[in-house]
């Protein structure tokens, strides 16, 4: 019996007259849009409820807007988060998370400079106690002093690592050069100011600024809309204020311009971020912009990752990326890469800038990254997770679910045309950004390479 020979992947793929051909992709199905309920209670809480009955769990998601002006505000901040859920006048730490088990549930808080954010999940039966649990520890967190001590001390240690590591201090630097001391740099504190936090101060910054006005509470899962509200409506009556919690300012435009050399004494690999103004959500031309940005740097199949990884192999891996504040979006940009090279990828990364916005995506380029885009958007969300954390994200831009519901139409809407336009963003002009690395290393090329500010 003569066994089958064994053929490559390659070979499946090929014919005696070439590579098979690939069908056409199929028209993605619509999604059905969620039951939602959109509403705002007594106490000025927004609550956003959507069914969606995969599994019998439910997703929270609460943001409290929570920007500072103080410079120790981050600190504090940072401990408040850290202890939020550690005890209440009605809970320890241990039935606090005794209660969340019950109902195969979990509550954590994290913050940076422009919110504080509460994520959590539970049985959809246990919804109710999840709700409580929550509404016990925003109005009743007692921030026990061994609690504040035991966990400002960790904190100490985790940002004394964090602020080794080169992606940290990269986004520092980045920070800084497009917005100067605007409090939306202080995305980690100083070790020496989280020290200094004491249990008062952390208290004082809970009753001063986790309100329920200008907040926003997401939940999402096998539950009834009008029902979940209603619960929410009842669990959080507690929690009230006359003030409205604190948005971040409004942040600066980023202005194109040189690249600045951060020295970074004895790192054999430098960090290159790079950033121009973009546009927010709202704006009619993002959907454009959002193809033109894959097609550049926004996935693996991107001009910029064929370029400095798969045909030069400067990088591991090279990604743009859009960020978002409320009523505003910038462009990001990164790759790391090995010093000896670090100009040239320079180089080439300013070259792609320029042919984006010279010669924008062909039609098959568009079509690309269009359907990665739908498909993207639509797998995101497919989960209870990631529809309650996508609902949070528009509803702090100003959107709803409807928006959510109609953006696939408007990727299909765009144009080769509409892409083209929204390409010149991408002039080499518009960006501005650092390279983080060793300057004894770099200083040489970069100065031939011209358009950096070295240290």
């Amino acid at each position: 019996m003569t066994r089958p020979t064994h053929r490559s992947a390659e070979e499946i793929g090929r014919t005696e007259h070439g590579p098979r051909p690939l069908p056409p992709l199929g028209e993605p199905r619509a999604g059905k849009p969620p039951a939602t309920v959109d509403a705002v209670l007594e106490n000025g809480l927004r609550v956003i409820a959507a069914r969606h009955g995969a599994v019998p769990m439910a997703e929270l998601r609460l943001r409290i807007p929570f920007a500072g002006s103080d410079p120790s505000h981050p600190a504090r901040a940072e401990v408040l988060a850290e202890t939020l859920l550690t005890g209440t006048e009605r809970r320890n730490r241990v039935q606090v998370d005794t209660d969340l088990a019950a109902v195969g549930g979990d509550l954590h808080a994290g913050v940076d400079p422009e919110r504080l954010s509460i994520s959590g999940n539970s049985l959809a039966s246990g919804l109710g106690t999840l709700l409580d649990v929550l509404a016990d520890a925003l109005t009743g967190a007692v921030y026990a002093e061994h609690e504040v001590s035991g966990e400002r001390d960790r904190l100490v240690e985790r940002i004394a690592v964090a602020r080794s590591q080169p992606r940290v201090i990269a986004r520092e630097e980045l920070q800084r050069h497009r917005y100067g001391d605007h409090p939306f740099v202080r995305e980690v504190p100083q070790a020496e100011d989280v020290a200094e936090v004491t249990a008062e101060q952390v208290r004082e910054l809970h009753r001063e600024s986790v309100l329920p006005r200008g907040s926003v509470l997401v939940l999402v899962g096998d539950i009834d809309p009008e029902q979940a509200v209603a619960e929410a409506g009842q669990r959080l009556s507690g929690w009230r204020a006359d003030a409205s919690a604190a948005e971040i300012p409004a942040l600066p435009e980023v202005s194109g311009g040189d690249v600045r050399l951060v020295h970074r004494p004895g790192a054999v690999q430098s960090q290159l971020r790079f950033s121009a103004q973009a546009l927010p959500r709202t704006d009619p031309r993002y959907p454009a912009l959002q193809i033109a940005n894959l097609a550049f740097g926004g996935y693996f199949s991107s001009r910029l990752v064929e370029n400095i990884r798969e045909d030069k192999g400067y990088t591991y891996g090279a990604h743009s990326s859009f960020e978002f504040t409320r009523d505003n979006g910038t462009l990001l940009v990164d790759a790391d890469t090995a010093s000896e090279v670090t100009a040239a990828a320079l180089l080439e990364t300013r070259y792609e800038f320029g042919r984006l916005a010279l010669v924008p995506p062909t039609e098959s380029e568009v079509e690309s990254a269009r359907q990665y885009a739908i498909g993207g958007l639509l797998t995101s969300t497919s989960s209870q997770a990631g529809l309650a954390s996508m609902l949070v994200v528009l509803a702090s831009s100003g959107l709803d679910h409807e928006w959510l519901v109609e953006h696939p139409g408007r990727l299909r809407a765009v144009t080769t045309e509409q892409v083209a336009e929204a390409a010149r963003l991408f002039a080499p002009t518009a960006f501005t950004g650092v390279v983080v690395g060793d300057a004894d290393k770099l200083s040489d090329q970069l100065r031939a390479l011209g358009g950096v500010v070295l240290p």
